[in-house]
């Protein structure tokens, strides 16, 4: 699972900134559940109690990558909390049973990020990170309302090609009126903590006692408020890629500049990558400035079909491709590789690295925009302001989102939803050192007042550290025990980091080969590595 990830900026085109015995047995228990339950609470901190339309419905099924038979249900709640006759939305949730059911009265509710992604989507991932936790408890997935199967609100065009279209003539604000006029919704009631309402309500039907939460990205932000609203309910929390309560999702911009910045340290400091990419920060300045002149056609293989196509290489992409690529180790490797390559005039490397990363996302548009719109871009300050016009990337992102929001009208939370989560919960938080969306210093911001917490840093993660590292078994050793006693993060410590490619198919070197139209470029006085 990919976790992860904000959006680059709110166009679709743009998008792209987890034994059958035991499964007959959860059957018979979840349909025994649903007879018994008729009505489930869904409460409102702002009004009385309100209750579920219908009790859920719990079938059989199959999640994508997996080949387990598994629990899929849904329970039917008012879209606007405050109008219990009003219109009804269904929030659809999957269930990960236990190998070995020692803990019935137990799951770990997995969230998953943008915000916009569906977690039952990302089942195979959630399912490969969490099988120490899943040995004895159920993994519960539920599709916050307005991704997934619970009331979608896309606004993708299918008839929009990824390669060819120039996204720099794109008009966010005409395709915001059109998004915002195609879905069948009120739009303002796709918030946070709406959700967190559908959250509870289907711990509630469902029967659990206690949940423990893992929240990867924005997801860390839905844990955090299900503390604020429901801590009664909660056993323990780990926070993965960690976005405070105090901070907005806009300020994203200044940590990709970061996550650049450590980029080009690792490569310099990496013997082989420094002799064979040796202006690596030049060549990503030349190449990034001459797109800015113009967009660069070419006529290409697609990398998914080998089909000939246009490919229209514009900043955005270019910037875009690297930023997404930065999320993920494997395809973190490729970047200097393929910056070398483009400054030489091929951009080939460069194709792969947007194709991989074009459709990783799988965002919700509209329920993104909800969120963003509602919850953070109010709280922009001149400094994030002032910061973003040092840089594309966040200058882009943020222009994108203060049109995007301009047209998308929700209200502005108040002030108490920024204010820090205050808990003695057991909380466990994970930062990757390499993270070019949550820095570790947003981790720490968190941490501020739940005072019973550990953060851990982990020297070579990006984005997800329980996914690339030991998190995993921290957080099984977190859940087992329920508390933080004894858990430390020496293993974290292990040096997983992947060696940069050298070439399109190795790490290791091949002889040099002269591309008659490179760039010609001259290495600055300082790069952003050696300021460090």
């Amino acid at each position: 699972m990919i976790n992860r990830k904000f959006v680059n900026s709110t166009s679709t085109a743009q998008l792209r900134a987890t034994g059958l015995c035991q499964s007959v047995t959860r059957v018979s228990r979840w349909v025994a559940v649903a007879a018994a339950i008729l009505v489930a609470n869904y409460s409102s901190a702002e009004t009385t109690d309100t209750l579920v339309a219908e009790p859920a419905k719990t079938t059989i099924c199959y999640l994508d990558g997996l080949d387990e038979q598994f629990q899929c249900g849904k329970i039917t709640v008012p879209e606007n909390p405050k109008q219990a006759d009003g219109k009804q939305i269904d929030i659809h949730f999957a269930i990960l049973p236990a190998i070995k059911n020692t803990h019935p009265d137990e799951a770990l509710l997995a969230i998953s990020g943008g915000p916009g992604q569906s977690a039952i989507e990302n089942a195979a991932g959630f399912n490969r990170m969490l099988t120490k936790v899943r040995q004895q408890r159920d993994i519960l997935l539920i599709d916050q309302r307005g991704t997934g199967q619970s009331n979608l609100l896309s606004c993708d065009d299918e008839n929009m090609s990824v390669l060819s279209i120039n996204d720099s003539e794109l008009d966010t604000v005409a395709m915001t009126e059109a998004c915002l006029a195609s879905i069948d919704a009120d739009v303002t009631q796709y918030g946070s903590n709406n959700a967190v309402k559908d959250f509870e309500a289907v711990r509630q039907f469902l029967g659990y006692q206690k949940l423990h939460l893992y929240g990867i990205s924005y997801g860390s932000r839905m844990a955090q408020l299900y503390m604020r609203h429901y801590p009664e309910a909660l056993a323990t929390v780990t926070l993965d890629g960690v976005v405070p309560m105090q901070q907005s999702l806009v300020a994203i911009g200044s940590s990709i500049e970061r996550g650049l910045n450590v980029l080009w340290r690792d490569c310099q400091s990496n013997s082989e990558c420094q002799q064979h990419f040796p202006d690596l920060v030049n060549n990503y300045n030349t190449v990034d400035q001459l797109l800015a002149t113009a967009p660069i056609s070419q006529q290409v293989r697609d990398p998914r079909t080998n089909e000939l196509a246009e490919f229209m290489l514009t900043r955005g992409k270019f910037t875009g491709a690297i930023r997404m690529a930065m999320y993920m180790p494997n395809i973190r490797a490729l970047i200097p590789h393929a910056i070398h390559q483009a400054a030489q005039g091929n951009y080939q490397p460069i194709l792969g690295i947007y194709t991989l990363t074009a459709d990783s996302t799988d965002i919700a548009l509209g329920m993104h925009s909800s969120v963003v719109c509602g919850e953070d871009i109010h709280r922009i300050t001149e400094q994030m302001r002032k910061d973003a016009k040092e840089s594309y990337i966040a200058g882009s992102m943020l222009d994108g989102l203060v049109k995007t929001c301009e047209g998308w009208p929700i209200p502005p939370e108040d002030d108490s939803f920024g204010q820090p989560i205050d808990s003695d919960i057991p909380t466990l938080l994970l930062s990757g050192e390499l993270d070019p969306a949550t820095p570790p210093n947003w981790g720490a911001m968190a941490q501020e007042k739940l005072t019973k917490s550990k953060h851990f840093i982990a020297p070579y993660a990006t984005h997800g550290v329980a996914y690339q590292s030991c998190g995993n078994d921290l957080i099984a050793q977190l859940v087992d025990q329920g508390s933080l006693k004894d858990i430390n993060g020496d293993c974290l410590q292990k040096d997983v980091r992947r060696s940069f490619y050298l070439n399109a198919n190795t790490v290791e070197a091949l002889p040099t080969v002269n591309t008659p139209n490179a760039i010609q470029t001259t290495a600055p006085a300082n790069t952003a590595a050696d300021k460090e």
